[in-house]
């Protein structure tokens, strides 16, 4: 049996000013909060916060942010001693009022797709300066409180999904600074394992025991003997991208080739590969945009501002007009030219110009110098690293996976169209679909 709640019935929106006692404060505004967590802590004197840093917050709180909904600035407190923080004015801070209801289950509730696409609406149609929400509108939704056991039984199949994302999410950033320290050592400091045979010096780190290093007068500075001065067009085939007439359907394919924007990239973050956008393209629009498709294994950089987001194809794909895109040559692995690109990548900034917006054309792009080593070092560090490289895929995949059960999962838990079993593993469909949670 399950009942429904206003949302001003389950929390409160509290508005305590801090104290402002202590010299330093811990800061929280609405860019250091998303998709659940406190991504950023800004460690100000008092006299240098802003005026809208007023509130006080405790542990279990839910920051949300009041300003557009679909940005998913939103974070659960779960930090026992909160008494250092204020956060900004912009932030809700909602805290629970009813014993009667778990207070993840109500974040899962607030902060599902299908609620945030509804209070984005509401924030459009509002009339002001931005999309904006206030806890009054907020007010008038309401949530499906079924039994407590309940409540507490989907928080917890919820987080245990978010739980395993999350702990996926921290491996791949430790495999992914382990992948950076060796390009680093390998290519930027030369102490890749020597390759001498002579006796005591296989595999020793080249420029730590006396390698021999030659000046080079393109590159200006030493590299190892038999290293050479080279350029990113040297790495892998540089090309662009297209957009073929949105006005002309048969350009447009769900089942065509993935067609990758700055857009889909930027909705990437956090993720080294990418397969497909939002929209893809048909064999009609690659011809009539004169787009090349884009092996599995190209680097993909936005060349338009902000220059310089990165990501790997996993299969193939094609671009629009904001990229440029390597294409591996034979001697160059994805993983090589990858971190090449991103130590260049203050050189690419530098040389992006533009009124309008900045912007790397190609043949600038193809002018930039890289130190070129000799293949074989090449060849054994991609052999290091590509298996990283496959283990951060398949570690995202997994985790796509994983979201999309967790985004198919939470709003059919929360309108009693799924139930949970006595333990969490044990999810079955309701015989009848149960009241649904929405406005009042």
């Amino acid at each position: 049996m399950s009942v429904m709640l206003p949302i001003n019935k389950v929390v409160e929106s509290v508005s305590v000013t801090h104290k402002f006692d202590k010299p330093v404060l811990k800061f929280l505004n609405t860019s250091d909060v998303e998709n659940g967590k406190i991504i950023n802590i800004n460690y100000l004197p008092i006299e240098e916060l802003k005026g809208q840093a007023k509130k006080t917050i405790k542990k279990h709180d839910i920051l949300f942010s009041e300003i557009r909904p679909k940005n998913r600035r939103f974070a659960y407190v779960d930090i026992d001693d909160t008494y250092d923080f204020v956060v900004s004015t912009k932030l809700m801070v909602l805290r629970n009022i009813n014993p009667k209801v778990d207070n993840k289950y109500f974040y899962y509730f607030l902060t599902n797709d299908h609620m945030l696409s509804i209070l984005q609406d509401r924030a459009e149609n509002r009339i002001g300066s931005f999309p904006q929400i206030t806890f009054d509108l907020l007010s008038e939704y309401s949530i499906r409180v079924p039994q407590l056991s309940e409540q507490q039984k989907i928080a917890s199949v919820l987080s245990s999904l978010e739980s395993k994302i999350e702990l996926n999410n921290r491996i791949n950033a430790e495999l992914e600074a382990m992948a950076k320290t060796i390009y680093d050592y390998w290519f930027v400091q030369f102490d890749f394992p020597n390759p001498s045979t002579s006796s005591g010096r296989a595999g020793k780190p080249y420029k730590t025991i006396g390698g021999k290093m030659v000046w080079n007068k393109e590159l200006k500075r030493e590299i190892p003997e038999g290293w050479i001065a080279g350029t990113l067009s040297d790495l892998g085939d540089i090309l662009g991208g297209s957009t073929p007439s949105r006005e002309i359907e048969e350009n447009f394919d769900v089942n065509g080739t993935p067609w990758i924007t700055p857009k889909d990239l930027s909705e990437n973050t956090g993720n080294k590969f990418i397969a497909k956008g939002e929209v893809s393209i048909s064999e009609i629009g690659l011809k009539s945009a004169s787009l090349k498709i884009l092996p599995k294994g190209s680097v993909l950089m936005s060349s338009r501002a902000p220059v310089g987001y990165m990501a790997i194809a996993r299969e193939p794909v094609t671009t629009n007009q904001g990229f440029k895109s390597f294409v591996p040559k034979t001697d160059y692995s994805t993983s090589f030219i990858f971190y090449t690109i991103k130590n260049a990548m203050p050189e690419i900034i530098n040389n992006a110009s533009g009124s309008t917006f900045k912007e790397i054309s190609g043949s600038t792009l193809k002018t930039i110098k890289v130190c070129l080593p000799k293949k074989e070092v090449i060849q054994n560090y991609s052999t290091k690293v590509e298996a990283i490289f496959e283990r951060q895929n398949i570690l995202e995949l997994e985790n796509q996976k994983l979201t999309e059960l967790r985004d198919w999962l939470l709003p059919m838990l929360m309108n009693g169209q799924v139930t949970v079993g006595e333990g969490k593993e044990e999810i079955a469909m309701a015989a009848e679909p149960k009241e649904k949670y929405g406005k009042k």
